[in-house]
């Protein structure tokens, strides 16, 4: 076979979002596939709607039900388990793709020897093909022959993995399993999906389309969310260390780290979750500064971090009750000034 596309489903019956997803996963023109579903323990008809699918399409769709929430990485795994193609396409079950993108990947990645491929997304507030705010996911220069070059521009921007297709062998042999029971279980799990492949890719061409809704990963923040980026942030390094590449690429790893566990997790937390608490602050900043002591100096932090979050960082390492209020009057004054100005 092929090529398996694996969709983790949770709660997505509402507003057609499942349909429209599995419709345009039913019509891909690539020959010979698979469609692996797995309900994640879902409440709503997701599961019903599933079953309809592979009652129509016996020949290429798969219904799968988990007894037990797993997250996303649980739903993967039990997908990858299953899994017979030689390819390997994920999809998230709000989003869907062109019918011809699964074909050009592979056929990319087939001509050129590549064991992973990718191409650009786009943004989208309505169920239409209607290209909206592309979003560009790798670069040309890290297409080819991967050198020590290439992995590093890949694990400072790889890019989202539900836009590339793996060679099922990879996954297998390096034990690619996502982490279960918690979200961003992609950012644990990214950098040795594109690091661990010899050739990779590129299609400068966005053939994704990336719903945007409140009830997204990526627009939910909670205490829990951000304990998971956390702990991906740990995963994230543990992977690096498992497979031997950590000292190679410490730098990348070191910026990669502060940003996914310290600087996204603090700034989230802070303006999104409505009481924060000051030891979860704390205990964030003083894990950071034991994992990476050095990482303000780190040439991609001081290049890439905004003037304005090194300021605060910095006040937050040296004092977080200070940065706590200095934050929670900053953002009070910032709305004030918003609502005088309208």
């Amino acid at each position: 076979m092929k090529l398996s596309i694996i969709v983790p489903v949770y709660n997505m019956a509402s507003d057609h979002k499942l349909e429209y997803c599995l419709d345009s996963l039913i019509n891909q023109t690539v020959e010979d596939y698979e469609i692996i579903a797995v309900d994640d323990c879902s409440s709503d008809d997701s599961m019903k709607i599933l079953k309809e699918y592979e009652s129509r399409f016996p020949d290429k769709f798969h219904a799968v039900h988990s007894e037990v929430n797993r997250h996303q990485g649980g739903a993967k795994n039990i997908g990858l388990k299953m899994a017979r193609g030689e390819w390997i396409g994920f999809i998230d079950s709000d989003d869907w793709i062109r019918p011809d993108m699964y074909e050009r990947l592979i056929e990319r990645a087939e001509s050129t020897g590549a064991d992973l491929a990718g191409c650009d997304y786009c943004l989208t507030e309505e169920h239409s093909m209607k290209v909206g705010r592309i979003v560009p996911n790798n670069k040309k220069s890290q297409s080819g022959v991967l050198d020590k070059e290439k992995r590093a521009s890949l694990i400072l921007d790889g890019g989202s993995l539900v836009v590339k297709i793996f060679r099922r062998s990879m996954i297998l042999e390096k034990e690619l399993w996502f982490p279960e029971d918690i979200f961003y279980e992609d950012n644990a799990l990214g950098n040795s999906y594109l690091v661990l492949a010899k050739h990779f890719e590129y299609i400068e061409e966005p053939m994704y389309y990336y719903y945007q809704h409140d009830t997204s990963t990526v627009h939910t923040i909670s205490p829990k969310r951000c304990e998971d980026r956390m702990e991906a942030g740990r995963l994230m390094l543990e992977e690096a260390k498992r497979h031997g590449y950590l000292e190679e690429f410490r730098p990348e790893l070191e910026y990669s780290f502060t940003l996914l566990f310290y600087i996204n997790t603090l700034f989230t937390y802070m303006a999104g979750v409505g009481r924060t608490k000051y030891g979860f602050v704390k205990a964030m900043g003083k894990e950071m500064k034991a994992t990476f002591p050095e990482f303000e100096r780190n040439p991609y932090y001081q290049e890439r971090t905004h003037g304005e979050e090194k300021k605060l960082i910095k006040m937050q390492q040296k004092s977080t009750l200070f940065f706590m209020v200095y934050y929670k009057l900053l953002w009070a004054y910032r709305r004030w000034r918003k609502r005088a100005e309208a």
